[in-house]
């Protein structure tokens, strides 16, 4: 039996790891997004979230690992819908998850369910992808 992963539809992969302030800081950087309630905290005490909150952007490369990590290296994001449904703050554990909805064989593209979820499993972002596979299935 081979102990290599079958993808196809309804295979699914996730991972978890913790939103940092450097991970915050580091996006604000890189994408110029500056918005202080990601980076000011008497800010953000201020808002309706009461304290920072990360970028929706950062869980979004995150279902991009995950989507590296699950189905394998080289795949193509043709297309993602991201629904923010609640906030991350800083130092929130975060699962993501993947689920192959649709696969087109002989084409290589795949339908992806991709969610985040707090531990206390609320959920943070909803969303689909559709990419171009590296190898064929």
């Amino acid at each position: 039996m081979s102990l290599e992963k079958v993808i196809d539809v309804g295979f699914t992969a996730s991972f978890t790891t913790k939103v940092t302030d450097k991970m915050v800081q580091q996006f604000a950087e890189l994408s110029g997004d500056r918005n202080p309630i990601h980076l000011d905290d008497e800010y953000a005490g201020k808002s309706r979230f009461k304290r920072r909150i990360a970028h929706g952007m950062i869980v979004g490369g995150l279902i991009s690992r995950a989507l590296v990590d699950g189905i394998g290296l080289g795949g193509i994001y043709l297309g993602q819908s991201l629904k923010f449904v609640n906030p991350v703050f800083i130092d929130d554990n975060v699962t993501v998850t993947i689920k192959i909805t649709g696969l087109r064989k002989e084409k290589g593209i795949a339908t992806v369910e991709t969610n985040a979820y707090k531990e206390n499993g609320d959920i943070v972002v909803k969303g689909e992808a559709v990419i171009m596979m590296a190898n064929s299935v």
